[in-house]
């Protein structure tokens, strides 16, 4: 099986191999390992909720073909927003930074000398 079908299903819990999801989605699993599943499943709610979702797929062969398009839309969309942050991410501009220092600088300046003048007129 693909190794991106299985990303959208790599975050749902560490317990649970995403191999033994996909089986347990296509009740491919025995009695005994459905039981262990759906026990993990209980322990983690996020999965739970995926799982439920995922089970009421009429067609379950369909399963492997909407995984791979979740995991395009989720890279698309953080592509997107990481996009996004570096667009407004201030670029290091050494002048702005210098600038500031000089205007700063010519401030306190200004304070000291307005300020001995007050005091020795």
């Amino acid at each position: 099986m693909k190794e991106n079908i299985k990303n959208i299903l790599a975050n749902l819990s560490t317990d649970i191999d995403q191999e033994i999801l996909l089986q347990y989605l296509q009740n491919k699993l025995s009695d005994e390992k459905k039981h262990e599943v759906e026990k993990q499943l209980l322990e983690n709610e996020f999965a739970n909720d995926a799982i439920e979702g995922l089970q009421q797929l009429k067609n379950k062969k369909d399963i492997n073909i909407i995984i791979d398009q979740l995991n395009r839309d989720l890279k698309v969309k953080t592509a997107k927003k990481k996009m996004r942050r570096e667009q407004l991410k201030l670029k290091d501009q050494p002048w702005l930074y210098i600038s500031l220092i000089i205007i700063l600088l010519l401030i306190i300046i200004s304070y000291i000398v307005i300020r001995q003048m007050l005091i020795n007129p």
